[in-house]
C-alpha cells in the first residue's frame, strides 16, 4: 500500500469542521479525505494511505486516544505522521498524545499558518516556514535593462511572506536580482528578490514558465500585508468551524 502525497485525513464528527478543514487544506494545496468516526477513517487507511492524519480525539465509539494507539500499533499505519487538533485543553492527555508518538497537538480554533507549519514539520523533509499561495496578482519586473526593456507586467501565481513565483517567459538566470512591484489589497509592495530557479515552457509545477525568487529586502510593514492578504484568500467565505 503507497503513500499518496499531499493526502491529509481529516478525522472530526463535526460536518462544519470538515467542511473547514477541507476547504482550508485544499487551499494549501493538499488532497484531502474527510471522516467523521475513527471506525470510518481506518477503513479509509485500508486502501488510501495518506501522508498525514489530522484527528480530532473527542469523537463517537471509538474515542482519539484509542484510536491513535490503534494506528500506531498497526505496522501498516504506524510511519503516518498524526497531528491531533481538538477544543480539549488538558496537559496530561496532550503529554499522553506526543509520548504516544503524535507530531503536534493543536488546539481549535487553529490559524492557518500554525496548522500549515505544523502538518510541514510532520510530512515534509525540508519543511516550508511560511504559507505558499497560489494566487494571480500583477506584478511589475525591473530587471534592470537586461532584456532591453527595463520594465515588464508579468503574473504572480503563487506568493508567501519569503518570496514569489513569477510566472514569465523571459526568466533571468539563478542569482539574478530583480527589482519587484506586487499590486496588493490597493497597494504597491515594492520588493527586492533574488532568482532561486527557473522554469522553461513544460518544465513547471503547473507546465508554466516562470521564476521563483527569494525576498532580500522587504519592509516590515510590507511583509505584514501579504501575510494579510494570504489569511484572507485562505479563510474567505469560510466560517470558524470548529471554534
Amino acid at each position: 500500500m503507497d503513500r499518496d502525497d499531499r493526502t491529509i485525513l481529516a478525522v472530526d464528527s463535526s460536518p462544519s469542521v470538515l467542511f473547514y478543514l477541507g476547504m482550508l487544506l485544499n487551499r494549501l494545496g493538499y488532497r484531502v479525505l474527510s471522516s467523521r468516526s475513527a471506525e470510518e477513517a481506518l477503513r479509509i487507511m485500508e486502501g488510501n494511505l495518506p501522508t498525514l492524519l489530522l484527528t480530532e480525539l473527542s469523537l463517537p465509539r471509538m474515542n482519539g486516544m484509542a484510536f491513535l494507539m490503534q494506528v500506531k500499533e498497526n505496522p501498516q499505519l504506524k510511519a503516518v505522521p498524526v497531528v491531533v487538533l481538538t477544543s480539549g485543553s488538558d496537559r496530561g492527555i496532550e503529554d499522553t498524545c506526543l509520548r504516544a508518538g503524535c507530531a503536534a497537538f493543536l488546539n481549535k480554533p487553529v490559524q492557518p499558518d500554525v496548522l500549515y507549519r505544523a502538518i510541514q514539520s510532520a510530512s515534509e523533509s525540508v519543511p516550508r516556514q511560511h504559507i505558499r499561495l497560489n494566487t494571480s496578482l500583477m506584478v511589475t519586473v525591473d530587471d534592470g535593462g537586461i532584456l532591453g526593456e527595463s520594465q515588464r507586467i508579468e503574473y504572480a501565481t503563487a506568493i508567501s511572506e519569503g518570496g514569489i513565483y513569477i510566472r514569465t517567459l523571459y526568466p533571468q538566470p539563478a542569482q539574478t536580482l530583480v527589482s519587484v512591484t506586487i499590486g496588493m489589497k490597493d497597494r504597491e509592495v515594492r520588493v527586492k528578490a533574488v532568482v532561486l530557479y527557473t522554469y522553461s515552457i513544460g518544465e513547471g509545477p503547473f507546465k508554466e514558465p516562470g521564476m521563483g525568487m527569494k525576498f532580500t529586502e522587504i519592509a516590515d510593514e510590507d511583509r505584514t500585508l501579504i501575510r494579510e492578504y494570504i489569511e484572507e484568500q485562505l479563510t474567505r467565505d469560510l466560517a470558524e468551524a470548529g471554534a
